[in-house]
């Protein structure tokens, strides 16, 4: 009774003599006859250091050469890599205007009417100067109220 060792998890089992004659009986299951086919390596995570299994192509298709656990990882690192001066379409910050108004906790109030509705609330700049991004010289206006200031009707 000829008795093999397995390619994969080195365990010993039996084959039949003739399975053994046509290459037939080098892994003692589906399983360790599965993982000898996979290709390719485990990576760790560029963020979190767990580690991943990647495909060949998947290995060779990086363009960054990082790899990730899964997609929210990749999304921190590319947050990360490409915001603000780093993107590629970045136009040197004249419009953050909305950002400046979240940082400094300006609560998004039509100054003239008090509307709250944020779907029609827009910022206005004082000065007309788009590029004068500083928190005095911003404030929330509805659309309405902001077409009344640009015409002249009011302030």
């Amino acid at each position: 009774m000829p008795q093999v060792n397995c390619k994969i998890c080195k365990k010993e089992f039996y084959v039949k003599p003739y399975h053994q004659t046509l290459g037939y009986g080098k892994f003692c299951s589906r399983k360790c006859h599965f993982q000898s086919q996979r290709k390719g390596k485990y990576v760790l995570c560029a963020i979190c250091g767990k580690e991943s299994w990647k495909q060949l192509k998947a290995l060779n298709g990086s363009a960054s050469g990082k790899f990730f656990c899964g997609k929210s990882c990749q999304t921190k690192w590319r947050n990360k890599a490409f915001s603000g001066e780093k993107h590629p379409n970045w136009l040197g910050g004249e419009h953050t205007y909305k950002r400046v108004m979240h940082e400094n906790k300006i609560t998004p109030i039509c100054n003239m009417c008090g509307i709250k509705d944020k779907r029609v609330l827009i910022i206005h700049h004082k000065d007309h100067n788009r590029k004068n991004n500083v928190i005095i010289n911003l404030m929330w206006l509805c659309r309405n109220c902001h077409y009344l200031i640009h015409d002249g009707k009011t302030f």
